[in-house]
């Protein structure tokens, strides 16, 4: 049983760790909590449910054992596009309208007026029935013998977006870390006004900055549709863990979001069979008190 808990938390942790990688890059090069950013997730779920059903009307071929195929990987690319547009489209209608005369908390309650206006307008064109990008059932498989703790099944599914976590993780690090562009999103995220006198396009960074977090919570809201369901609260649902695993790892580090996001996942699977799974998200906000006790940093940022 432990297994299968630790099995299900870290699927959950990476989907988790992958939508917390937008909110802490929003938060610490544009300073202020996008709370539109769960919608994002729900957006990009919905938008690949959409563009899904275009492809397979040329080929429903499916890779293997899972239950999707290159249809809905060209789905994906789409929801992302799509999902990074909305986030720039906010961004220039009200963020940056309201930014050049608001302090952060009016951004703060603006991006809560977004998500509200995304969510109900998402009810309105899908419905409140849950969706599904497949309803092929699919035979967990076993990761270890049952012998050992009762060993551990998983689906095909949710191994591919473990495995795509991992590979969109790495692929993070690598371009924060060798990319002109990750390290001027890095220097801006340090000192804007620094970065400015040094010659970097600060409003570039800044557009790029909405176009990779929001892509990434597209990804984020695909594969929570592809491992439970597709449905309009799919993202504020999200929302909590995500910002508790930004702050958990520490506000402005993406390692910091990615080790939030796993731990998170894990206090909340591993709290099921002890509390229920109702309360399974209080849970983890009682560990992320707990840590932030110890360290009110979190555990990758800066101390005071």
């Amino acid at each position: 049983m432990i297994l299968q808990q630790l099995a299900d938390g870290l699927i959950l942790g990476s989907i988790i760790g992958l939508g917390a990688i937008g909110v802490t890059l929003t938060y610490s090069i544009l300073r202020f909590a996008n709370f539109a950013h769960g919608e994002y997730l729900t957006f990009g779920a919905y938008m690949a449910l959409v563009a899904l059903g275009y492809f397979q009307a040329f080929s429903d071929a499916t890779f293997g054992p899972l239950s999707f195929g290159w249809p809905l990987l060209a789905a994906l690319a789409v929801s992302m596009g799509l999902t990074a547009g909305l986030a720039l489209l906010l961004d220039r209608l009200l963020f940056t309208t309201l930014g050049r005369t608001s302090t952060a908390i009016t951004l703060v309650i603006a991006s809560f007026g977004a998500a509200l206006a995304l969510r109900n307008l998402l009810f309105f064109m899908f419905g409140g029935l849950p969706a599904y990008y497949s309803r092929d059932i699919q035979i967990a498989l076993p990761l270890v013998p049952r012998s050992v703790l009762g060993g551990a099944r998983v689906t095909p599914d949710q191994l591919a977006v473990l495995g795509l976590a991992i590979v969109l993780l790495v692929g993070m690090h690598l371009f924060l870390t060798r990319t002109t562009l990750g390290r001027a999103m890095r220097a801006v995220a340090y000192n804007p006004q620094l970065a400015t006198v040094t010659g970097l396009d600060v409003a570039a960074v800044v557009r790029w900055t909405w176009v990779m977090g929001a892509a990434l919570a597209a990804v984020a809201g695909v594969c929570s549709g592809l491992t439970v369901q597709i449905r309009p609260t799919l993202g504020f649902d999200l929302l909590l863990p995500l910002f508790a695993a930004a702050i958990l790892g520490g506000i402005g580090s993406f390692y910091g979001a990615v080790l939030g996001g796993l731990i998170v996942g894990l206090a909340e699977s591993l709290a099921v069979p002890l509390v229920g799974a109702e309360y399974r998200a209080a849970v983890a906000f009682i560990l992320l008190i707990l840590i932030l006790l110890v360290r009110p940093s979190g555990l990758f940022g800066e101390r005071a």
